[in-house]
């Protein structure tokens, strides 16, 4: 099982950025995906969830009607759409499944909100 983040970067407050997450190496659409977040000193954190049919998503309180998770399982990708970004959502960000009963991480990806 592989996962590798991208799409992290520097924005300035109020902006946009668009992560995606490439999967490989077991069957993508049966498995449920998430996006987590680690701030420097805080633990690490569930941002958003989405079964491995897509439909209904799971958010964080402090991401809800900011943030969107799809996935794209023709293409073994997952996303996290980021908007109105604020300075607290800095962090790095990881991308996560449990498939055959372990737990995997990409590497994460930083993402810095500041002006």
């Amino acid at each position: 099982v592989q996962l590798v983040e991208s799409g992290g970067g520097l924005v300035q407050p109020g902006g946009s950025l668009t992560l995606s997450c490439a999967a490989s190496g077991f069957t993508f659409s049966s498995y449920a995906m998430n996006w987590y977040r680690q701030a420097p000193g805080k633990e690490r954190e569930l941002v958003a969830g989405i079964p491995g049919g897509g439909g209904r998503t799971n958010y964080a309180d402090s991401v809800k009607g900011r943030f969107t998770i799809s996935r794209d399982n023709a293409k073994n990708t997952v996303y996290l759409q980021m908007n109105s970004l604020k300075p607290e959502d800095t962090a790095v960000y990881y991308c996560n499944t449990k498939t055959l009963g372990s737990v995997y991480w990409g590497q994460g990806t930083q993402v810095t909100v500041s002006s």
